[in-house]
């Protein structure tokens, strides 16, 4: 008896089998890039940064929306050290993934230069009970909660976007601000506290 495998089995097999091989492809063309890049072809090396700029850019841009001129700054410095660091990547894993690490790292260096005082990010604080409110910020659309991110002190700006944009632990957080992880828990914490009366004024 002949087996007969339905249209729209066949179409959602090939359409499978595209995404596949055009994943494939796509890899193969970047492991090519960065291998030029690792031979200093300047070309490749423009083609790297015009492809990777845009999104690190837009991390960047989300710890230091007020300041373009530094945000420019970073930007430059990680790619230089994304450019420095290129033998040492494994070719495993997601390249932009290896990028944004280098992005993390460049402007967590800048930012725990920023902070206002030592005090600041070394007080022994006791982590609150995280809030589980209906309205938190964690029930905000993508958007609003961006532009109301923007509007946090620093350091709770920062450990906010590390912790939920980044997903970065605790102790992720703790050790590349240098601050202890109960503190890092208090910033979250305050962080989403002044989110949530933030987004209740609005809806006032």
């Amino acid at each position: 008896m002949e087996l007969h495998i339905p249209v729209f089995a066949k179409e959602e097999t090939q359409q499978l089998l595209h995404k596949k091989e055009a994943a494939a492809a796509a890899t193969d063309e970047l492991s090519v890039l960065v291998r030029r890049c690792i031979e200093k072809s300047p070309q490749a090396q423009k083609q790297l940064y015009d492809r990777f700029a845009p999104m690190a850019y837009g991390m960047i841009k989300r710890y230091l929306f007020k300041d373009d001129g530094c945000a420019d700054e970073i930007l430059n410095d990680a790619f230089l050290k994304v450019f420095a660091k290129l033998q040492q990547y494994a070719f495993q894993g997601s390249f932009e993934g290896w990028i944004r690490k280098i992005v993390v790292n460049t402007l967590t260096d800048h930012l725990r230069k920023r902070m206002k005082t030592a005090n600041e990010i070394s007080l022994d604080i006791v982590p609150e009970k995280p809030d589980t409110g209906a309205n938190g910020p964690d029930k905000m659309s993508f958007n609003e909660l961006l532009k109301l991110v923007q509007s946090l002190p620093d350091t709770q700006r920062t450990v906010f976007n590390l912790f939920v944009f980044e997903n970065y632990s605790h102790k992720e957080i703790s050790e590349l601000l240098d601050i202890k992880e109960n503190n890092c828990r208090w910033y979250l914490n305050d962080a989403r506290n002044r989110l949530k009366e933030m987004l209740k004024a609005l809806q006032d």
